[in-house]
């Protein structure tokens, strides 16, 4: 099976490679603006700009995949600033479905998406949602995710003979990743929402994230589809947890929190402080059903594991490459 990874440098394009790399008759091809941090043998890598949409989509015509796996969506103060991260999506996505119209083997695409595209309304909660559908996002990243998804609704149309699959992930976290609510929750002191008015949130791990990738191949089956873990926690309850003064934020407040923590090397993002403030919870029935996917780690379990994090890890030497 060829498979294509657009965003293979990530945190999350490395980690489905991985899981595709023992297979015999898989070959792969990865393209991001950053090389993977793991050798892939079964993988080709070119590193290419998001925004060189031509080189992108030469080639992955000419490599021609079964499937294409798009990881390559830059969250706001993850790699990117905000202003970078959503051309470098746009375009990224663009050069994904614009290729995809020239390859003639292509049967499905898996794609990236959040649970953010919900904003504050409690459509989540549905068991059921089709692609590009149920779209109410307030912030910046949820516009993000909501205009690829159209591209993606317009293009699945076109050709109903090729199955387009969009994983809505809720806020991803988990130790070594980039991830911008993880930084924010392991500062020495967390601000979050009102006292008494905090909204619950669900958290999904990154090893979820990438097994839900493999399970959505598996299936290939057109749609959108929730990722998250069990339970929901609110933004002090994690801070208690990792056993950090949490301090009660709301209106302006929040200016103040914001220049604070990106002093910090933490910077927290619009749709991550919506997050915390109003919560979200949303339905994986259909994930269950159709994907035959469950996550492994409840929410609370990516919050134990964030703040487990070693700070300093030792490695053993593997002496027999050595």
């Amino acid at each position: 099976m060829r498979i294509a990874i657009v965003g293979m440098g990530g945190d999350i394009g490395t980690g489905v490679a991985l899981r595709f790399n023992n297979g015999r008759e898989t070959s792969m091809l990865g393209i991001d603006m950053e090389p993977p941090r793991r050798r892939i043998r079964r993988a080709i890598f070119h590193r290419v700009d998001p925004t060189d949409v031509e080189e992108r989509t030469r080639l992955l015509v000419n490599f021609d995949p079964e499937v294409i796996i798009h990881a390559g969506i830059y969250e706001p103060h993850s790699r990117s600033n905000p202003h970078d991260a959503e051309i470098r999506t746009r375009a990224a996505t663009r050069s994904v479905f614009g290729a995809a119209r020239g390859c003639p083997s292509l049967r499905q695409i898996v794609m990236r998406s959040s649970t953010d595209v919900y904003g504050r309304s409690d459509t989540g909660l549905r068991p059921l949602a089709g692609l590009g559908t149920d779209l109410k996002p307030h912030s910046r990243f949820g516009r993000m995710m909501a205009d690829s998804e159209g591209v993606a609704a317009d293009f699945s149309e076109r050709r109903p003979d090729i199955a387009v699959t969009a994983l809505r992930f809720a806020p991803i976290v988990g130790p070594y990743i980039p991830s911008p609510l993880g930084r924010y929750l392991r500062l020495p002191f967390v601000p979050t929402g009102p006292l008494f008015f905090e909204g619950k949130l669900q958290l999904v791990h990154i090893d979820d994230v990438h097994e839900a990738f493999a399970a959505a191949v598996r299936a290939c089956i057109s749609g959108a589809f929730n990722i998250a873990g069990e339970g929901t926690i609110r933004g002090s309850e994690a801070a208690r947890i990792g056993r950090r003064p949490f301090v009660p934020t709301w209106g302006p407040g929040w200016l103040i929190a914001r220049a604070a923590t990106a002093m910090l090397g933490a910077p927290i993002p619009e749709h991550s402080i919506e997050s915390l403030t109003h919560g979200r919870s949303v339905s994986t029935e259909a994930t269950e059903r159709d994907l035959d996917f469950v996550a492994s780690h409840s929410t609370r379990d990516c919050i134990e594991d964030l703040y487990n994090w070693e700070s300093v890890v030792r490695l053993e030497i593997d002496r027999s490459v050595a």
